[in-house]
């Protein structure tokens, strides 16, 4: 079920073709690099190229999301299935929110502030969160006027990321709810956080925030999604 207020074109097209999939300036796929990675591969060109080397930099951020999927789990698995299951979970979290995807603009047009798609969906998906019951997924990010040319290509990460033109972008996000949750409210409520973060914390133009219900939870922990608490 889904629950989307802000209906635009269809995903595909605010990421073009290969959206998921960026490609570095040396010519390899992102998702090749982290593919190597995840099997303990290397080769010559992975070895001595800057920018490869840039994108496995990242990781980095991997402590953090061993530490989420760890909380997750709510104990540290000893070995077997639990181990396994840790790794899965960790390197979902890595594959979602690592890829940096395009670099967006921050602040007033006439300004020079960017940051990377990544580093942003991990910002609404925090704020998302705060919602109580609510699990997010797929967080994109994209310019509003599609069809306005790029500023360039961005350089902060050496990743070759695409820099969107300047202007307020679209956010679509997807998430789980609690069954106590109405929908509607749900996708309200998560929709006035992403907003608040997206002024306070970033200083980033929004236009539109479409909010997809993928999934409905059963919530055991006493909460009450009809008054925003627990009981």
């Amino acid at each position: 079920m889904a629950v989307t207020a802000n209906p635009g074109p269809p995903e595909d097209a605010a990421g073009g073709e290969g959206a998921d999939d960026e490609r570095l300036p040396c010519g390899r796929l992102l998702s090749e690099v982290w593919e190597q990675w995840d099997t303990g591969g290397t080769d010559a060109h992975t070895a001595g190229c800057e920018y490869c080397a840039a994108a496995l930099g990242d990781l980095e951020l991997l402590g953090v999301a061993v530490q989420r999927a760890r909380d997750t789990e709510g104990a540290e698995p000893e070995s077997g299935a639990g181990a396994f299951t840790l790794v899965e979970r960790v390197m979902d979290v890595v594959r979602l929110e690592l890829r940096p995807g395009r670099t967006l603009p921050l602040g007033e047009p006439d300004e020079d502030a960017w940051i990377v798609e990544a580093a942003a969906a991990r910002t609404f998906r925090a704020a998302a969160e705060l919602v109580p019951g609510v699990q997010v997924g797929s967080c994109r990010i994209a310019p509003l006027d599609l069809e306005a040319p790029a500023a360039g290509t961005g350089t902060g990460t050496g990743t070759g990321t695409r820099t969107a033109p300047r202007g307020p972008v679209r956010v679509r996000i997807e998430a789980s709810v609690a069954l106590t949750w109405n929908l509607q409210e749900a996708a309200d409520e998560i929709r006035q956080r992403i907003a608040a973060a997206a002024d306070s914390a970033l200083g980033m133009e929004v236009a539109s925030i479409d909010v997809n219900i993928t999934d409905v939870t059963d919530v055991t922990d006493g909460f009450n999604g009809a008054t925003g608490g627990v009981r």
